[in-house]
């Protein structure tokens, strides 16, 4: 910790300061987050494409390009939709992908690959399954999607704040920054949304 450099603990003391005063800088009319997805099924196989829109909200794109990263975490299911009926689960995947901005490449990156349209569409990482058997033509074949984006975790912001006390006492680094404080900060830097698509055939 003490290898830390000045430049490294000032960057991270203005993402702290910039986490802390979201609290009064929400805005009201901030676009909702939601989910698209395009689904197709070509024998046993079943294709899916999702999409993420306004999931970065101001305030977290103003943190991510501060230089802290966006976690995604991605969850599909594929499900067999009976009428009158509970509808019962084919397969499901779980995702977690990485949203950051790169000053030196000028643009956003999910996993690496530049996003030509920047944080308010996120092409998300396409997912195929293979059935174990090619269902019936009248069958009827949904997939929903989950997808939550979180900056910061409260572990990271007590990171954060241990940094930027170093010398004092484990009391007074807490002091200022209680650990339910961190984890409501956490929270409110958290946005996901849902959504579903019907699964085509050519």
């Amino acid at each position: 910790m003490r290898g830390l450099g000045k430049s490294t603990r000032r960057r991270l003391g203005v993402a702290l300061v910039a986490a802390m005063g979201l609290f009064a800088s929400r805005a009201g009319a901030e676009e909702a987050p939601r989910v698209t997805c395009s689904a197709t099924r070509v024998g046993r196989r079943v294709v899916v494409r999702p999409e993420a829109l306004a999931l970065v909200a101001p305030e977290l794109e103003r943190l991510i390009r501060l230089g802290l990263a966006g976690r995604l975490e991605v969850e599909l299911t594929l499900l067999r939709h009976r009428p009158l009926w509970f509808s019962s689960r084919v397969d499901a995947t779980k995702l977690t992908q990485v949203l950051a901005y790169s000053a030196k490449a000028g643009g956003w990156m999910l996993d690496g690959r530049p996003l030509a349209s920047g944080p308010e569409t996120l092409e998300l990482e396409r997912v195929a399954w293979t059935l174990d058997e090619e269902p019936e033509e009248t069958a009827a074949l949904v997939v929903e999607v989950g997808v939550r984006l979180q900056v910061v975790t409260a572990a990271s912001l007590g990171k954060v704040a241990q940094w930027l006390t170093q010398g004092e006492t484990a009391e007074e680094k807490r002091s200022a920054l209680t650990r339910g404080l961190l984890r409501t900060v956490a929270e409110d830097l958290t946005r996901g949304a849902e959504g579903r698509c019907t699964v085509q055939t050519p």
